[in-house]
């Protein structure tokens, strides 16, 4: 798209917001152009838990459905607007809700530990929620031995080895991006650039984590790479945090894996479809009351727990 044609969209898009009183959130992983516009970029929790706090009833949200909604159960009373329809994450849907009981039949002291990474179909069979920042703490601090953690085995086998204390029962489930960094992609990285630190979100597999000089969410890769006295770094994670990585280190170089680590679904979301969405508000994210009402009490719970 020309320069001049960004430039026209954005100042319609500034233009719409006004007029509607809406408020435009964006995942770290849109494109750079989308998070340019966004009134807040952040992980998916942060901006769900945001959205409580502002003053606008209509939030545009520029992410996949899992995140709107997150939004719309924890701000019921909220229009809540996707940039696109169809952004979907994968990983959100890897878990079903027949094995979630079989495992609560087999298993005696058992919390279901689901990452807010999924749907809230999901999230209302579960037990308490967790992000990528706040797992370790959380299950610390259940009561329950067992636990089943759904859907990303990758952090869910992270979490394992930090607490060696509990019982982990692990779901088949995976992100396809961090899934498709490879260890030995990353050793020719590190051969590449020999002064670079690696950072690594646990969505990715074991081998690559033990690579790692620091594992982290989103936000926390972001913040360790800015308060970092090294000047270089390998990003294990989807490609569109390079942008807030640059604007907040300019003078820091980053590096991928040596391929497009890249989410199809996140892409989807263009100013565009921005712009569609601030004029006709739609389409608006719905959620089953009934469902909405479960899934909100896992939620609450991961707060609780992790403000120990």
């Amino acid at each position: 798209m020309q320069e001049t044609n960004i430039e026209q969209l954005k100042k319609e898009i500034l233009e719409l917001k006004e007029k509607q009183d809406a408020v435009i959130l964006a995942h770290y992983y849109v494109d750079g152009e989308v998070q340019a516009i966004a009134d807040y970029v952040g992980d998916s929790y942060f901006l769900s838990k945001l959205a409580i706090e502002l003053k606008e009833q209509t939030i545009i949200f520029c992410g996949v459905s899992f995140m709107g909604e997150s939004a719309k159960v924890l701000n019921p009373g909220k229009k809540v607007v996707m940039a696109d329809e169809f952004a979907d994450c994968p990983m959100a849907h890897m878990a079903e809700v027949a094995k979630i009981e079989e495992v609560r039949k087999e298993w005696d002291d058992i919390a279901v530990v689901c990452y807010v990474n999924s749907t809230s179909e999901l999230k209302a069979h579960s037990d308490v929620c967790v992000t990528s920042s706040n797992a370790i703490k959380v299950v610390r601090n259940l009561k329950a031995k067992n636990i089943y953690f759904i859907p990303d085995e990758n952090l869910g086998r992270y979490v394992a080895e930090q607490l060696p204390e509990k019982h982990f029962i692990f779901n088949d489930g995976f992100c396809h991006v961090h899934k498709s960094i490879h260890a030995d992609e990353l050793l020719k990285a590190k051969e590449a650039h020999p002064e670079a630190e690696v950072l690594t979100h646990p969505e990715c597999t074991g081998d690559v984590l033990e690579l790692s000089d620091f594992i982290g969410s989103t936000s926390q890769i972001i913040d360790y790479a800015t308060e970092s006295a090294a000047k270089e770094f390998i990003i294990c994670t989807e490609m569109g945090v390079f942008y807030e990585l640059a604007q907040k280190n300019p003078d820091k170089k980053f590096y991928s894996v040596g391929h497009r680590q890249f989410c199809p679904n996140m892409k989807k979301i263009t100013l565009e479809k921005v712009k569609n969405a601030l004029e006709t508000l739609q389409p608006e994210m719905i959620v089953d009351l009934e469902i909405a009402e479960k899934s909100c009490k896992p939620l609450e719970k991961m707060l609780e727990l992790a403000a120990k």
